[in-house]
């Protein structure tokens, strides 16, 4: 009996020492996010010049690649048509947003597919060169529980300046490495109209920001996987198995 309280009590020790390391972890990352807020890197060999037309300045900037043995006409199909809905860490996330937030349930069908299910939020599509990249763009204010995003036609998306939103652009690219292997970027920008909006989004994406990241790294883990899985199974760019030509 002793030895069972004993190990109870050095299990609800290690438990609440490995939450207070992972709460002071994450203070820390807020601490580091909210001083950086703004202080945004040159991008160097990576700067994207199709969205740099519509978003050459910016006050925060998340960006990831990786390498996938698959073609690049696959790899942006599967990019274009990934179901995050399937991830339990991206339902995790998302569901951890709407507890921390108090927000309601999105009670509407979305469609299947990236590109159709982020248009279907309200996103509209600022360019695209067929194949290789999309940029997607929208105004909002994220911090709010239930959150809505506006898309503009390209001119006005650029020109906006409406005080108390926040302006988000972000792009699916792919380039070719070669004709089995390709290179998947993703990045995402976001700039405030305002000093009362880049208060309130500094807050938001102080803390935030670990979830957004995550699955974004969520996306690529997955697209890489089936894109790769489409080359092995001989399958064409829409998922579907090739029709042999005569």
């Amino acid at each position: 009996m002793n030895t069972s309280r004993t190990t109870i009590g050095k299990l609800a020790k290690w438990s609440a020492a490995g939450v207070g390391v992972g709460v002071a972890a994450y203070a820390t990352y807020a601490g580091v996010t909210w001083l950086r807020y703004g202080r945004v890197p040159s991008s160097g060999e990576e700067s994207d010049h199709l969205l740099d037309g519509f978003m050459a300045t910016y006050d925060v900037v998340d960006h990831h690649h990786t390498h996938v043995a698959a073609p690049a006409d696959v790899t942006f199909a599967t990019a274009y048509d990934i179901e995050l809905q399937d991830s339990p860490l991206v339902r995790a996330i998302f569901k951890g947003r709407e507890l921390l937030l108090r927000s309601k349930p999105d009670g509407i069908t979305r469609p299947r597919g990236l590109v159709a299910l982020t248009e279907s939020l309200g996103w509209g599509v600022l360019a695209e060169v067929p194949g290789r990249e999309i940029v997607l763009g929208a105004v909002t204010q994220p911090w709010e529980a239930n959150v809505v995003f506006r898309g503009l036609p390209p001119a006005e998306f650029v020109e906006f300046q409406e005080p108390g939103y926040v302006k988000i652009a972000w792009t699916l690219k792919v380039d070719p490495l070669d004709e089995q292997h390709s290179l998947f970027r993703t990045e995402t920008r976001a700039i405030a109209t305002d000093v009362g909006a880049r208060v309130r989004f500094r807050r938001y994406w102080s803390f935030l920001s670990p979830g957004i990241i995550l699955i974004r790294r969520a996306m690529l883990n997955s697209l890489r996987t089936e894109a790769e899985r489409r080359v092995r199974q001989g399958l064409g760019v829409d998922g579907a198995a090739e029709t042999p030509s005569l």
